[in-house]
């Protein structure tokens, strides 16, 4: 018989390593929640450097409000938080952020080092940190330009198992461009760029001055923002009536021009990049009713929900959040999203090739057919000769015939 075992209190440094690898599973997911930070401290220029797909460096530096010195203790603490004081603000939470838990699970699997510096000060302030503890010696002064940069080096080189199932530098190095890229798409006053250390040239590079469609011509390609349609919805519930479906929504759907190999789903629910799989079944169902070859769809969608209709705390990496009236809503979309395609539909444009001089037509006969009579038409073979098809094609089988008539 097995002995029972008993039930004993985890350590802290324990629960903190377990913690730590939900919210941080990949690279990606920690340049996600780094950048969410630097939107949220009103960076209009956000600039990153990734090395060995992430796992050597992962660097991210911007121009926003920075840090106060004395912040900068609790700044890897888990659950330490400027942006949100009572559970109830959750229904009117505004920021991306709001657990607190981002840079503490990052300090948990890597080398971190912040230098920050505010607008009004005469230096900037560096300090490393290590299983959500600063170091002891910082923050120790140094020189800086105002904004924040974090520099995390050697991620999970604590976790082998981790480093073991990641994919190749080059494939995570592309997912952490999906998730730059989408921002980019997202935030027109915000500038970004995204390259490999020691490239001079960005894989990513947006402006800040620039429209949402000119952020997906630099970052998806001419090709697809030129077969992009717009559409704007907005649903507002009838007057004195509360908890009804009300949401706004602004984006570009592919028009019936554009021919994708796959889904590209770019979706933000209250300025929230997130996953929501009944939208992307509805998109993909509709494109496929209507266009022929079941083209995949290219389409931007951002929708903003009354806060109190939204569970952002869903989710450890909070790619997902909850609403109300889901599936009213994605009726609702669906419907749009038919107008705005059947529209599109009505003006394809088609590719006439023209034949090069000299080359003709070739008429392939069918099987019931019968050549026309003409004066290039052959005369019924009447010899042997014509039956075989000239002299060279006569086969002599007997010593006393002629060998040619």
């Amino acid at each position: 018989m097995q002995e029972t075992q008993r039930i004993r209190k985890l350590d802290e440094h324990v629960v903190n390593r377990i913690a730590a690898g939900e919210v941080v599973q990949r690279p990606s997911s920690a340049i996600k929640e780094m950048l969410e930070n630097s939107v949220d401290a009103g960076a209009t220029q956000v600039s990153i450097t990734v090395k060995d797909g992430g796992l050597k460096l992962l660097q991210i530096q911007d121009n926003g409000s920075g840090i106060l010195g004395e912040d900068l203790p609790l700044l890897c603490e888990r659950h330490a938080t400027s942006k949100l004081r009572d559970y109830e603000d959750l229904q009117s939470i505004d920021t991306l952020g709001f657990r607190g838990e981002a840079l503490a699970s990052i300090s948990y699997v890597s080398n971190m080092t912040v230098t920050t510096m505010r607008k009004d000060d005469s230096h900037g302030l560096r300090a490393s940190y290590k299983d959500s503890v600063m170091d002891p010696d910082g923050p120790r002064p140094c020189a800086a330009v105002p904004g924040t940069t974090i520099c995390v080096e050697h991620l999970f080189y604590n976790v082998p198992m981790r480093r073991k199932v990641l994919r190749s530098a080059a494939e995570e190095y592309s997912r952490i461009l999906d998730v730059v890229s989408r921002y980019a798409v997202f935030q027109p006053g915000v500038g970004f760029t995204c390259k490999r250390q020691g490239e001079a040239r960005a894989d990513v590079n947006t402006a800040a001055s620039s429209s949402r469609k000119d952020n997906i011509r630099a970052v998806y390609g001419a090709a697809v923002a030129r077969e992009l349609s717009p559409f704007s919805l907005d649903v507002k519930p009838p007057a004195g009536s509360e908890g009804e479906l009300e949401f706004t929504v602004e984006g570009f759907l592919s028009s019936a021009n554009y021919v994708g190999k796959k889904t590209v789903f770019v979706l933000f629910i209250n300025k929230r990049c997130v996953e929501c799989g009944p939208l992307r079944r509805m998109l993909e169902s509709v494109y496929s009713s209507v266009l022929p070859k079941a083209s995949k769809p290219f389409a931007f969608m951002d929708i903003r929900l009354p806060a109190r209709h939204v569970d952002v705390n869903l989710h450890p990496t909070k790619k997902e959040v909850g609403f109300v009236h889901q599936e009213e809503l994605v009726d609702r979309l669906r419907q749009e999203v038919e107008r705005v395609l059947l529209a599109s539909n009505d003006t394809r444009t088609f590719t006439q090739q023209t034949i090069a001089p000299g080359t003709g037509l070739v008429a392939v006969p069918g099987p019931a057919s019968e050549p026309e009579p003409g004066p290039s038409a052959r005369p019924e073979a009447s010899t042997k000769r014509d039956q075989a098809g000239g002299d060279h094609k006569l086969v002599r089988t007997d010593s006393r015939a002629r060998p040619l008539e």
